[in-house]
């Protein structure tokens, strides 16, 4: 039987709902053989993750999601196989949390010269310790009582163009492409239905090493197409859940969006050959 490979999931270390031992066993019960959990500029959940799964009969492959842009469009790069020990690497990442921090303390100011009663210690205690970000600032509201679900808060005050809205410092296509394989990773494009073909193509000029053709936003059609894509350009293909927990569909979805082991060999191969 064929193994089954989830290469998109978040923790508490970033966005998640559960933490990397509950992801773990979260992706055993589904089925899953082999994950990647890529938490937002973070790898602090991965050595547990790993340790525990070697305990479970689970691989969990040293992942991360990095936010970048092209053209004021946001682009979101996942890298595989990084060294989560490399000192560059973690410098950028730290860099990077502390920004999303910033961001988050000018949103709740903005919320608050709205009249909006939250605090930053507020938004700090829904991220749990792990990087903060804007669906902590959701929750803060929601629970505050100013919104009557997790999608007003964006729709209502913190999503693109909205009053409290904050742009991210983003680093560009190449500089996280660099620092992704100087850290001994392979790079992909994430969830590329959301990114024109324009941007795409600018990626793959770039230098990414695939794309994330498996996503629960992609239809049968985008699917093909982002699997010829890799074909034609020669790329690597990836593919998982983009599982964060907590809602009901994300739940259905852990087990449900995966690619075979067979495209782990061939990253694997491709690592000898860098």
């Amino acid at each position: 039987m064929t193994a089954k490979v989830d290469l998109h999931i978040h923790t508490t270390c970033s966005d998640g709902v559960y933490t990397p031992i509950q992801v773990v066993n979260k992706a055993k019960a589904a089925g899953l053989n082999i994950i990647s959990i890529t938490d937002h500029d973070n790898l602090a959940g991965i050595e547990a993750a790993v340790e525990f799964g070697k305990q479970v009969d689970v691989e969990v492959i040293p992942g991360v999601e990095i936010s970048t842009d092209i053209e004021d469009k946001e682009v979101h790069l996942l890298g595989y196989f990084i060294d989560i020990y490399h000192d560059e690497f973690q410098k950028y990442l730290s860099f990077f949390r502390q920004e999303r921090f910033n961001r988050a303390c000018r949103i709740v100011k903005k919320l608050n010269n709205l009249g909006i009663s939250i605090s930053i210690d507020n938004v700090i205690s829904k991220a749990k310790n792990g990087a903060v970000g804007r669906p902590h600032i959701a929750q803060a509201l929601l629970e505050a009582g100013y919104v009557n679900n997790f999608y007003e808060a964006f729709d209502k005050f913190i999503g693109n163009h909205c009053p409290a809205f904050e742009r991210k410092i983003h680093v560009s296509p190449q500089s996280a492409l660099k620092l992704i394989s100087d850290a001994g990773g392979l790079s992909f494009v994430a969830h590329p239905g959301y990114i024109s073909e324009k941007f795409l193509i600018s990626l793959i000029r770039f230098g990414i090493d695939g794309i994330e053709v498996i996503h629960p936003s992609h239809n049968q059609s985008q699917v093909n197409y982002y699997r010829g894509i890799t074909n034609e350009y020669c790329l690597l293909a990836s593919g998982g859940s983009d599982f964060h927990g907590g809602k009901r569909d994300d739940e259905q979805n852990l087990g449900k969006y995966y690619i075979p082991s067979s495209n782990i060999d061939t990253m694997r191969k491709m690592l000898v050959k860098k």
